[in-house]
């Protein structure tokens, strides 16, 4: 029987959660959650002059958001120090690792000779099979023993085998001579005792692999399956940066971005289940796995996710489309909803999700029922309601004093009060949507009145051909 897939995401809290960092923790969630394993989050804050507890929330923050939930408590790197330092003299009583007296000074006069001369410049330490009775009495680091001879595979399952000839590997430092330990030997042993099954991380790390090997073969450790990723592109092919838009994840929820289709845009930047594109939490469960990652980097298309937002925020509950609003308002600084104004848009939220491609252009869209008369119309609207408009407002309002309510009833009568003028449907309707909306950006007319009821769409109507 296989063991339960578990997967983790380590970012760094030097900063915002990146947004090619939520990729890949996305990847992760969909990899363990699709098949009933276990996402962990792990903090890797080792990095102590950097490491802001600030920036662990916001990625904490970021994750919650996106909806990624992990299992059990986030894993502090720092706090596992001295962990780290106790398998590093376990290789070294083992005789998998050696003392190595070198000083940082002796290493960089090799280096520079090295460079002078055209020569490598992996530093081989003198120390790795001398006699312990010539050591000195001086602090030393600890390095791995790397092989010398043949070549190391990494088993990659997005980039295929990937060989690296042994003698390009230096004895890797595992313990600094201040008893520190390492990144590299930091994140072996916390990925080990964390029982992670599988490591989808970017590929920027794939050189780290062959080196965290060497640990993990050192130890006896078995060593998880590796997928490594390519990066995100900005669209013109580029390495992500500042100029190509939002990075951090919270710059896309106050941007107006609902997470699932965020998720959806995530999945499929880099990865694809044959020519799916919109999908829904579950069939990604379903559906993700390693090979169906691409080995190019990908690249960020507002229009895709623009699109992806449309259907989604259109199949969206409206109670939960609702919720997410309110989050919107509150982490873009924006003026929350009154209860009355919750109440109305919960209503309203089948008319005004339908084609809005962010949260924005949903309050947009819901202006006229947010807002109580008398409304002021905007520019584009005062410009409808012109004298001719208003008359026809006014001959309008009595046909609606006293008939039957209904959509049907509603457009026969605005289309016969527009054939009694030699006016198309349409010519009505902009005043009729000025009035009733105060904006030229609305759901249907028909729809509004139905939804306002006969009282308010009368009066708005009568606010409207009155007001000069």
């Amino acid at each position: 029987m296989s063991s339960p897939v578990v997967t983790r995401f380590a970012p760094s809290p030097t900063g915002y959660l990146h947004i090619g960092g939520a990729r890949t923790a996305l990847f992760n969630w969909l990899y363990a959650r699709g098949r009933g394993g276990k996402f962990l989050l792990r903090i890797e804050d080792t990095d102590r002059a950097r490491s802001t507890p600030e920036a662990t929330e916001a990625i904490l923050k970021g994750l919650t958001w996106l909806g990624l939930d992990w299992d059990g408590d986030p894993i502090s790197q720092f706090a596992r120090a001295g962990r780290h330092a106790e398998v590093a003299q376990q290789m070294l009583a083992a005789g998998h690792a050696y003392k190595c007296f070198s000083t940082q000074e002796e290493i960089e006069a090799f280096r520079e000779a090295a460079r002078a001369e055209g020569r490598s410049t992996l530093f081989r330490s003198p120390w790795r099979d001398a006699d312990p009775a010539t050591h000195p009495d001086a602090s030393y680091a600890i390095r791995v023993k790397a092989p010398q001879t043949g070549e190391t595979i990494i088993r990659d399952q997005v980039q295929g085998d990937v060989r690296i000839r042994n003698d390009q590997l230096d004895d890797m430092i595992v313990l600094r001579s201040d008893g520190t330990p390492v990144y590299m030997l930091a994140v072996v042993v916390d990925d080990h005792d964390m029982g992670v099954t599988h490591v989808i991380r970017g590929d920027d790390h794939l050189n780290n692999a062959a080196r965290q090997m060497l640990v993990y073969n050192a130890m006896g450790w078995e060593v998880p399956v590796f997928a490594h990723i390519p990066l995100i592109h900005g669209p013109d092919g580029k390495k992500l940066s500042k100029r190509h838009g939002a990075l951090g994840v919270e710059e896309y929820q106050r941007m107006g971005y609902p997470a699932a289709a965020m998720r959806n845009y995530l999945a499929r930047l880099g990865w694809s289940h044959g020519d799916d594109e919109f999908f829904t939490d579950e069939q990604a469960k379903a559906w993700f796995d390693l090979p169906g990652i691409g080995k190019s980097p990908a690249r960020l298309d507002f229009k895709k996710l623009d699109h992806l937002t449309g259907q989604h925020m259109s199949v969206a509950e409206d109670a939960a489309l609702l919720h997410e609003l309110e989050a919107y308002l509150d982490a873009s600084g924006k003026i929350p909803l009154t209860q009355a104004q919750n109440d109305g848009l919960l209503k309203a939220m089948p008319l005004v999700k339908d084609k809005a491609k962010s949260f924005d252009q949903i309050i947009e869209k819901a202006y006229f029922i947010l807002n109580e008369r008398p409304l002021v119309p905007d520019q584009k609207a005062a410009k409808a309601l012109d004298d001719v408009s208003r008359g026809i407002l006014w001959e309008l309002t009595p046909r609606l004093q006293n008939a039957s309510w209904s959509r049907e009833f509603l457009e026969e009568a605005v289309t016969e009060v527009a054939q009694a003028h030699g006016l198309g449907l349409g010519k009505v309707a902009q005043p009729l949507r000025a009035a009733l909306a105060g904006r030229m950006v609305s759901p249907s007319v028909f729809d509004m009145m139905v939804l306002l009821g006969r009282e308010e769409t009368l009066g708005r109507l009568k606010d409207a051909a009155t007001d000069a």
